[in-house]
């Protein structure tokens, strides 16, 4: 069920707009999901531990004859005549087909149904290169004039052995390939002499053989073991660009769904407006009774809430579109030359009677002299607006808002507004700052609104290059602050000197 409901989702979700990287995404899923089903001992194990052997083969092309090389040369040296270099040439080149199968794996790609046969060949030149070895376990120096040369040959030929187990790990059985013989041809040549030395040395050779083996074999292990790791690692990596390739996507299509529902909301503002226009016109017509009277007053008080009702849509339309246009990007300001300050104080008198209905004082502390700023009336009145609005709607009868205007630290200026009232939640302020956006306290509120207001103001502001900052505290009231930056504020110009 879970396996079908993925392969659902990855149908559905696709990146259209990049082709290339969902098909590269999707082939190294396949491929890794393939090689984390393989087991240890199946053609794809097998396929990398060969690849292994041959990386090794062919890094150690002259680890094998530099010690042939010493070999004969010390042979040599202590008397041991033309016949140790005789092997020594003879046992390089039963290492030549080991050599020449490691640089042909490595040069193609091994399909499965050449992995049987590459092994088998491996083995066969691992069985050729032990020829030499058996030359070697032959060789006798009677004009050495040295007693304990079966030592030295047992002693040459463990660490012969300790390094074919550590550099063909990789390949299970290639250190018995080798060496068995060798060891075979000791133990025979111990027998016939039936030295105490010699068969000494054949049991060493005996005891050391699986010994080695055994070692090689773990390592062998711990190798496949690597390789398992690495597979689910690989997988991972691609299960996490699926996820990602995916959650781009999902979040692109989300965003291209938000910009067409706010450009379609934002086009439709002359379809939306000229039906509740007329509506409101009639509406008042009948209510004021211009073309006479009425005669029935539950009409005349019908008509009358139609005109509330079509005006208090009206102002939800304008709030939603307001809100679309700044999403899509198309609120274009009316730049001019303005005083915040005398600004503020005009929608401070226009809020004054509804605050004096509820019994609220409107502290009003703006600095006067500060320099007009460049910006949109139209959206400055309705910052102002949408912040004296609220706080008079939570602050409770009796209380006060304060608003202030003045300079910012950074040299610009700032409104703020801010009241006595019941305060916002700290983990609510996220919410109420979203569009739609309502608090715990705002529901429970009987004048309830749309949740438009702050991010409306949000919006407006940071299209002016400014900051909204939202301080809030329960019980202790809410300060809602916009600052205009810098930029926004025009200079006052020095006066020219008077030239006689």
């Amino acid at each position: 069920m879970a396996s079908s409901r993925s392969s659902s989702t990855d149908k559905n979700i696709v990146d259209r707009t990049n082709v290339r990287r969902n098909s590269d995404v999707a082939r190294a899923v396949r491929k890794t999901r393939e090689q984390l089903a393989q087991q240890a001992g199946s053609p794809d194990f097998e396929r990398e531990l060969l690849k292994l052997h041959s990386q090794a083969m062919a890094g150690s092309a002259f680890a094998f004859p530099m010690l042939l090389v010493l070999i004969a040369a010390g042979g040599f040296i202590i008397g041991g005549g033309p016949e140790i270099l005789i092997w020594a040439l003879a046992a390089a080149v039963c290492y030549l087909p080991l050599g020449h199968i490691a640089r042909k794996v490595l040069a193609s790609e091994i399909d499965d149904s050449r992995v049987a046969s590459l092994r088998r060949n491996f083995l066969i030149s691992h069985a050729i290169s032990g020829i030499g070895w058996v030359y070697f376990a032959t060789i006798g120096c009677d004009a050495c004039g040295i007693e304990n040369i079966p030592t030295i040959k047992t002693v040459l030929l463990l660490i012969a052995m300790s390094a074919t187990a550590i550099i063909g790990y990789a390949l299970p059985g290639a250190l018995l390939a080798t060496f068995a013989a060798p060891v075979a041809v000791a133990v025979l040549f111990a027998v016939r002499d039936l030295g105490s030395v010699s068969v000494a040395m054949a049991t060493l050779l005996v005891a050391a053989l699986p010994f080695f083996v055994y070692i090689s074999s773990s390592l062998n292990k711990s190798t496949q073991a690597l390789l398992a790791f690495r597979s689910e690692k690989d997988w991972l990596i691609a299960e996490l660009e699926t996820a990602k390739s995916m959650s781009d996507e999902a979040r692109r299509r989300a965003e291209e769904a938000n910009l067409a529902k706010s450009r379609f909301l934002a086009s439709m503002s002359h379809e939306l407006r000229t039906p509740l226009n007329a509506i409101l016109g009639f509406s008042e017509v009948m209510t004021t009774e211009v073309l006479g009277p009425i005669g029935n007053a539950t009409y005349r008080d019908y008509a009358a809430d139609i005109h509330k009702s079509g005006q208090h849509l009206l102002d939800l339309i304008n709030e939603i579109l307001d809100l679309s246009r700044i999403e899509a990007g198309r609120y274009s300001l009316n730049e001019e030359s303005l005083s915040l300050a005398a600004t503020v104080e005009d929608c401070c008198h226009i809020v004054e009677l509804k605050a004096r209905g509820k019994d609220i004082r409107i502290i009003q502390e703006i600095d006067a002299r500060l320099p007009k700023i460049r910006a949109d009336e139209r959206a400055l009145r309705q910052i102002t607006l949408n912040l004296l609005a609220n706080a008079i709607k939570f602050t409770p009868t009796g209380g006060w808002v304060r608003v202030r205007v003045g300079w910012t630290a950074g040299g610009g200026q700032y409104l703020s507004v801010r009241d006595n009232g019941p305060g916002i939640p700290e983990a609510e302020i996220p919410i109420v700052l979203s569009s739609f956006g309502q608090g715990s306290i705002a529901i429970k509120n009987a004048e309830q609104g749309t949740g438009l207001g702050l991010p409306i103001v949000q919006g407006l502001v940071a299209i002016h290059g400014g900051e909204f900052e939202l301080h809030s505290k329960l019980r202790e009231g809410t300060e809602a602050i916009a600052i205009f930056p810098r930029a926004r504020v025009i200079e006052a110009m020095p006066a020219l000197e008077h030239v006689a």
